[in-house]
């Protein structure tokens, strides 16, 4: 494997202000990470990205090498054209930033397009830099499709080496093969390597999956604020409107849709109910519940991704 480091460059003001928090964050800094273009059912991680940059004061400390990582002809970035000329260009950017929190703590925000290639050299480099700054947590998140209605409690997956800082969550999942992704690898190598990572999945029901879903990025949120420490009011009070407007407009939609539609949420209701009472009774007393098979999550997973990159 070639050297890393030729993979991204420091930007030295960056940089030099990280050296200055870790003067006095001796405990070590928290990088939440995600990458767009691989399944994120209901835009979960986009929705907490995006408002992250567009609420936070932020700064770039690391650049990646994008013409080396993203396929253009995969994913072809937009480029505008006025009259006679192209006047602009939407460069991808795949970069580590240094983001304040509320309080002004500040903790790292790695970020982009999902690499096409080299994840190997890409994972090692960002363990380098995971190293470098001192990051004493890694922590990803995103939305899976899954069979849950709208009307109950967003779900959620936690996984990693530090699930003990989502308490009360247990998965679903005993063991199942899906497409993989930069984003899991990256985790995989980060604890090989000893370090502590956490990742949260929200369940998004799979019959809105493709929509945003701000309800799945709130309940991600706030996992992850009570996993760091984080104070990101702001942001939590922006999702959590969003949140209230999706859901009116969903219930509406339900109400005016045909009677398959509606017989498909009632019936993910009383799947969930019994899933629930099966947890609070014990397994013991549970009545039989039609829970997907690992077959069934894989080919869910390959189904969400390959409607995905069609619309792409």
């Amino acid at each position: 494997m070639l050297d890393p480091q030729g993979l991204y460059a420091w930007e030295p003001k960056g940089l030099a202000v990280v050296d200055m928090a870790l003067a006095q964050e001796s405990a070590g800094l928290v990088m939440l990470y995600h990458f767009d273009g691989y399944i994120d059912a209901g835009e979960t991680g986009d929705l907490i990205v995006d408002g992250l940059l567009d609420s936070m004061p932020h700064q770039v400390v690391a650049r990646f090498d994008h013409d080396r990582l993203v396929d253009y002809r995969a994913r072809r970035p937009l480029l505008t054209f006025q009259r006679d000329r192209w006047t602009g260009y939407e460069e991808p950017a795949i970069e580590v930033r240094l983001v304040q929190d509320a309080t002004g703590a500040p903790f790292l925000l790695l970020c982009g397009p999902e690499p096409d290639v080299e994840w190997e050299r890409f994972a090692a480099a960002v363990r380098q830099i995971v190293q470098r700054l001192g990051v004493r947590l890694s922590v990803n998140f995103h939305g899976i499709p899954m069979g849950v209605p709208h009307t109950r409690p967003v779900g959620l997956t936690p996984h990693g080496n530090r699930v003990d800082l989502v308490p009360g969550r247990t998965s679903p999942f005993e063991e199942a093969q899906v497409p993989g992704s930069a984003e899991a690898l990256l985790e995989y190598r980060l604890m090989e390597a000893g370090h502590d990572v956490l990742g949260v999945a929200a369940h998004v029901p799979h019959y809105i999956a493709r929509s945003p879903y701000p309800d799945a990025a709130l309940t991600v949120l706030e996992a992850i604020t009570a996993a760091t420490g984080l104070v990101l009011p702001g942001l939590a009070h922006s999702l959590r409107n969003d949140a209230h407007r999706t859901q009116t407009e969903i219930d509406r939609q339900v109400r005016e849709g045909d009677e398959e539609l509606t017989s498909l949420v009632q019936g993910l209701e009383h799947q969930y109910d019994a899933a629930a009472g099966a947890e609070t009774r014990g397994n013991m007393l549970a009545e039989p519940v039609d829970i997907p098979s690992a077959d069934e999550i894989g080919r869910e997973f390959e189904r969400f991704l390959a409607e995905r990159e069609g619309d792409n």
